[in-house]
């Protein structure tokens, strides 16, 4: 299925990656990055990425004026949020304690509790012998390759087995208040939502375009999705 795909470029996002991801995936569809209303109120399907900090990337979004189109897309039209776009759906952020666009019921969480730090060298009173003798703790931001677990069928899952591989680079994860709308689940220290979806729209933490086969196929299913 061919088409208009608008990616949006509030200035926030690894926007050039994402547009020759999709390209690669979708040769047919007419890929575009769109800084006004009138070029993403055109598109047949959008795309959402995000990166960098929350308070940032709503600030930025409100001064692009693309606020509100972003919304009124997320009313109808097949919307993919990305990375920070995922996040950027839900209620509130405790990245700058920020409001965020209130499309999902949720909260954006820090990686925090005694299963994550972000290296115990770095702390003056542990020495190199303690380090060794402790439990390695998780790093955060959490960056690399996890397994995600489909937690119910989707069709932007078609053709992608179940406990794939997906790249994520990210310090906060969503918690969304309806468990319904999770779709997708990764461990790392603990379990969190990864991938989350409803009606037109479908959103996950990891980076499509840097997760090589499968990030692919979850693009060109975008491109096919018949809602």
């Amino acid at each position: 299925m061919s088409g208009k795909i608008a990616i949006v470029d509030y200035g926030m996002g690894n926007l050039h990656s994402v547009e020759r991801a999709l390209r690669h995936a979708a040769s047919e569809a007419d890929v575009y990055l769109a800084s006004d209303v009138a070029a993403l109120e055109k598109a047949d399907r959008i795309v959402f990425p995000g990166q960098g900090a929350m308070p940032d990337c709503m600030r930025n979004l409100q001064n692009s004026g693309l606020l509100d189109a972003v919304l009124r897309a997320a009313d109808s039209k097949p919307l993919l949020g990305v990375c920070v776009g995922e996040q950027m759906l839900m209620q509130h952020s405790e990245e700058g304690d920020v409001p965020c666009l209130g499309i999902f019921p949720g909260t954006v969480r820090k990686f925090a509790g005694p299963q994550f730090a972000v290296n115990l060298q770095e702390q003056s009173d542990t020495s190199a012998a303690q380090v060794q003798h402790e439990a390695r703790p998780l790093k955060v931001p959490h960056m690399g390759w996890s397994r995600v677990r489909q937690a119910r069928p989707h069709a932007l899952w078609d053709g992608i087995p179940d406990n794939s591989y997906f790249y994520f680079v990210h310090s906060y994860y969503v918690d969304p208040a309806d468990s319904a709308i999770s779709v997708g689940e990764t461990v790392y220290g603990h379990n969190f939502t990864c991938a989350v979806a409803r009606d037109n729209i479908f959103a996950v933490q990891f980076h499509p375009e840097k997760s090589a086969e499968f990030g692919l196929r979850l693009y060109r299913n975008f491109v096919n999705w018949n809602i």
